[in-house]
This record gives C-alpha cells, structure tokens and sequence, in this order.
C-alpha cells in the first residue's frame, strides 16, 4: 500500500485489500521486529563475506566462513538472505548439457596419425588440441589451446563464448602464423574421437 499511496487513497486500498486504515498506520508505526533487525545485521556480514571472496562464494561457503568466525547461523538462513539480497555464488557446474561437437554421421572420420604414442622427436611435429570451459560471472567462457608436444608449450590459443568452428580454427590459424610449420601433425581428442590430420 505504501507504495501505491501516490496513485491510489490509502481508505480505497484498504477497502480492496480487506484491511483496515488504522491497522495500516499502526504497521507503519511498529518498530521492525527483533528477527528482521538481526537479519539486516547478519545480511552485512554475509555481504562482506561475499564480497572478501570476489562473489564467488555461495551460502554453503558463506556459511561455512562464518563458522569459523564463530558466528552460529542456519545454512537455510543464510540462503534465504541471499537469495533475497540477489547474491550468488559462482558455480563451476556445466548447465544445459553443452556438447562441443556434433559428429557428422555421414562423414568419414579423420584417421589417427598417432596412435595413442604422444612423443615427438622435434619441435612441430606434433601438435595437441582441446577445448576446456572457464567459468565466469557472465556465463562460460570456451578455450581452445593447440600444444606442441615436444615442448608441451602452447603454440595457439582462442577464447570465445561459443563452440563455433571458428573457435578451433583461430587457435589453430594463430600456431600455424607463429610457428610456420611442415607437415606437423595436428591431433584433437574431442568426445573421446581420436583425429588426426597434417597440416602442410
């Protein structure tokens, strides 16, 4: 109602509502119970201690930094006032299922040009590719690095927040413009599916 005072009388509100005026009034009176003043206390040091850990913390974590603190709160509690803040904590869960890659069945697969044996005699001659997600505030971010085995150095890399082809691609465009290589080999493992190919 107090609110919606500017637009509406407070006697039609109360009316709508099945209220009475005078039981609003002395509402806006009352002082805030004990149990909503100890939640606005707590609320500032879950606060600070979801800020102290970069807003990564959830209330498990929360709680669990409060404790050993010695302060005594529900983990329940401490989520409701979370929740009610529109504070949350990073998860590093993978949501929806992502799935990087989906295997044309009508194409033949690439061979593997290594067999399981990840020894190189020399630089570029064999390189190493995957994929990896980072979680982030905003969502995940994908990673693509390609590793030149011999050295274990990352020689490509690309970031972006999708599994386009073109994510694989820069990482792989950006080892071949550093490293000018001659027939290496250029080895992925995604899902499991080995495949190989040189690249000239």
């Amino acid at each position: 109602m107090s609110a919606h005072q500017a637009v509406f009388p407070i006697a039609l509100m109360a009316r709508v509502l099945g209220v009475s005026e005078s039981g609003f009034h002395a509402w806006r009176r009352r002082a805030p119970s004990a149990r909503a003043v100890a939640d606005a206390a707590l609320l500032k040091r879950v606060r600070t201690a979801h800020a102290s850990s970069r807003e990564t913390y959830g209330a498990p974590r929360v709680h669990a930094e409060l404790r050993a603190e010695g302060e005594r709160h529900g983990r329940k509690r401490i989520g409701r006032l979370m929740r009610a803040a529109g504070l949350a904590g990073a998860s590093r869960r993978r949501t929806g299922g992502v799935t990087p890659t989906r295997r044309d069945k009508n194409a033949r697969p690439a061979p593997d040009l290594v067999d399981r044996d990840f020894a190189a005699a020399a630089p570029n001659r064999l390189w190493v590719a995957d994929i990896t997600f980072v979680p982030t505030a905003s969502g995940f971010l994908y990673l693509a690095v390609v590793l030149d085995a011999w050295s274990r150095k990352v020689v490509g890399w690309s970031m972006a927040n999708h599994l386009r082809a073109e994510l694989v691609l820069d990482a792989l465009e950006m080892a071949v413009g550093q490293r000018r290589p001659n027939g290496v080999i250029h080895h992925s493992d995604s899902q499991k599916i080995e495949a190989s190919s040189r690249v000239a």
